[in-house]
C-alpha cells in the first residue's frame, strides 16, 4: 500500500508529530493499523466518545470508556513508554486557546527519543500552534487512480446485477470515461458513494447522470459561498452567432479534456451588458459536458489581512478538485480593480495570486472571464499563455438577430415559420 509506505517515511524521521488531513477517518486509521503492526509497534485510537482503546478492536465489551479526558489521554501519552502510535481523531477543537494541552504534546516531543511515543492527529481540518510547528509533519492520502476508480465502478456495477438477476448495468465507455474524469480530486470513500449513487438510481451510467455526480461531488467539498455551482448550463444551439467561438472550443475540446500539453487555459468574453456574456460562459460548460463554478468575487473579499487570499485559494483548490471544470469570473474586472487605496492594495494582492495559480496550476481548469471594459483590466492578466484568446460579444447582426427569434419561438413552443423574423430583426437593429 503506497500510503502506508509513504508514512512510514515519516516515521523513520522520528518526527513525533503527525497531522493527517482527511474526512476519510476509517481508511487513515486502517493505514495506522497495518504501519503499525509492519514496524511492531503498540497503536491506539481515541475519539471523545469513546475513550482511549486498543486500535484495531471493537472491544465491545468494554463497560467504561477509558481516558475520555483530552488532558487524561496527553497525560498518559506522556509517561507512558513506547514505542507507540496514538491516533487522536477529531483533535482540532482540544488545540485552540488550550495551553496544557498544547505543553502536553510539546513534552511528548521532546521525548521522543527517550519514550518513542508518536502521535497522530486526524481531522477534516486542523491548524497546528505555532509552536509545535518544528515538531509537526503534514501527511495526506493519495487520491485513487482512474484504475482504481474503474474497479469501484466494476464493483457497484457487480453489487447491482447480483441484487437484479443478473442484470446488466448499462453505460458506454465513452461515458464511463466522463464519468471518471468527474471523480479525479475526492477521497476513496466519496468516491464509493458517487459511483453508488450513479448506479444504484437506475442501474445505468448515461451522460445524464454526469451532471449530479458533479453536483454531489461539489457539495462533498463543503465550499464556503465564494465559489457557486451552477446547476443550469446551456446548449450552444441556443446561443446565436459566435461562430468563431464555437470553431475555437470544437478544436480544441479534445485536448483540454484529455489534459493533453498545451491545452488550453480558458478565453475573454469582452462586450456590452446584456450582450450574451454569461449564456456564453454557462453553453460552454454545457458543450463540453464539464460542472460551472462561479467565483463569487463581492464574496471574496474579507475587511481582516490575508482572509480574501486565503478565500481565493481555498476556491482555486476547490475548483482543481472539481476539475476538469470550467471556472466563470463573471465581470472580472470588478474585483481586481487597480489604484492606491487599501482596497486596491488588497485586489493587488488577489491579482498576484491568481497569475501564480494561472501560471502554474497543472489542473484542467478552463477560466472563461467575462468583462465589460477591457481598459479596466491589468495587462498582465490577458497576455497569452494565461488567457489563450479574447472574443468580443458585439450587438448581434441582422441573421443573429432572427436566430435568437427562432431560438425562443421554439423555447415557447411557436413555429418559427408562422412569424416574419426577418423583418422583426429589422425593427431591433439596436438591440443585444
Amino acid at each position: 500500500m503506497a500510503d502506508t509506505k509513504d508514512f512510514n517515511l515519516i516515521l523513520d524521521a522520528r518526527i513525533p508529530i503527525i497531522v493527517v488531513g482527511s474526512t476519510d477517518e476509517p481508511r487513515v486509521l486502517a493505514m495506522l493499523l497495518n504501519s503499525a503492526i509492519q514496524r511492531r509497534m503498540a497503536y491506539y485510537e481515541w475519539t471523545a466518545t469513546r475513550g482511549l482503546k486498543l486500535g484495531g478492536l471493537d472491544e465491545p465489551n468494554r463497560s467504561e470508556p477509558d481516558k475520555l479526558e483530552p488532558l487524561d489521554v496527553l497525560n498518559h501519552i506522556a509517561k507512558t513508554p513506547g514505542p507507540a502510535l496514538y491516533a487522536l481523531c477529531d483533535f482540532h477543537p482540544y488545540l485552540d486557546k488550550e495551553p496544557v494541552n498544547v505543553r502536553h504534546l510539546k513534552d511528548i516531543a521532546h521525548d521522543i527519543e527517550r519514550l518513542g511515543n508518536v502521535v497522530v492527529l486526524i481531522s477534516h481540518a486542523l491548524e497546528i500552534p505555532t509552536e509545535l510547528g518544528r515538531f509537526t509533519a503534514s501527511f495526506s492520502l493519495k487520491l485513487p487512480t482512474d484504475d482504481e476508480l474503474m474497479g469501484m465502478v466494476r464493483k457497484q456495477a457487480q453489487a447491482w446485477s447480483e441484487k437484479h438477476n443478473g442484470q446488466k448495468v448499462r453505460t458506454d465507455s465513452e461515458t464511463l470515461k466522463k464519468l471518471i474524469a468527474n471523480l479525479r480530486g475526492v477521497s476513496h470513500a466519496e468516491a464509493q458513494l458517487l459511483i453508488r449513487h450513479a448506479v444504484q438510481t437506475d442501474g445505468a451510467i448515461t451522460e445524464s447522470d454526469i451532471p449530479e455526480v458533479n453536483r454531489l461531488k461539489f457539495d462533498l467539498l463543503d465550499a464556503e459561498g465564494v465559489l457557486h455551482f451552477e446547476y443550469d448550463t446551456e446548449r450552444f444551439a441556443n446561443v446565436a452567432g459566435l461562430s468563431n467561438l464555437k470553431q475555437w472550443l470544437q478544436l480544441r475540446e479534445r485536448s483540454f479534456l484529455d489534459n493533453q500539453q498545451d491545452s488550453p487555459r480558458g478565453v475573454m468574453l469582452l462586450g456590452v451588458q446584456g450582450g450574451g456574456k454569461s449564456l456564453t460562459a454557462k453553453a460552454i460548460a454545457g458543450f463540453w459536458v464539464l460542472p460551472l463554478l462561479r467565483l463569487d468575487f463581492g464574496a471574496l473579499y474579507n475587511k481582516y489581512f490575508g482572509e480574501s487570499e486565503r478565500n481565493l485559494r481555498n476556491s482555486l483548490k476547490q475548483a482543481e478538485m472539481m476539475s476538469p471544470c470550467v471556472l466563470w469570473m463573471d465581470e472580472i474586472e470588478k474585483g481586481l480593480a487597480t489604484g492606491g487605496s487599501s482596497d486596491n492594495a488588497t485586489s493587488h494582492r488577489i491579482l498576484g495570486t491568481l497569475l501564480t495559480w494561472m501560471a502554474e496550476s497543472p489542473k484542467p481548469v478552463f477560466i472563461v472571464a467575462t468583462s465589460n471594459d477591457i481598459a479596466a483590466l491589468p495587462p498582465e492578466l490577458v497576455r497569452k499563455g494565461r488567457i489563450d484568446e479574447i472574443f468580443f460579444v458585439d450587438l448581434p447582426e441582422l441573421e443573429v438577430r432572427e436566430d435568437i427569434f427562432r431560438i425562443h419561438l421554439t423555447k415557447r413552443s411557436l413555429d418559427p415559420k408562422e412569424f416574419d423574423l426577418r423583418a422583426w430583426a429589422k425593427d431591433r437593429a439596436v438591440m443585444a
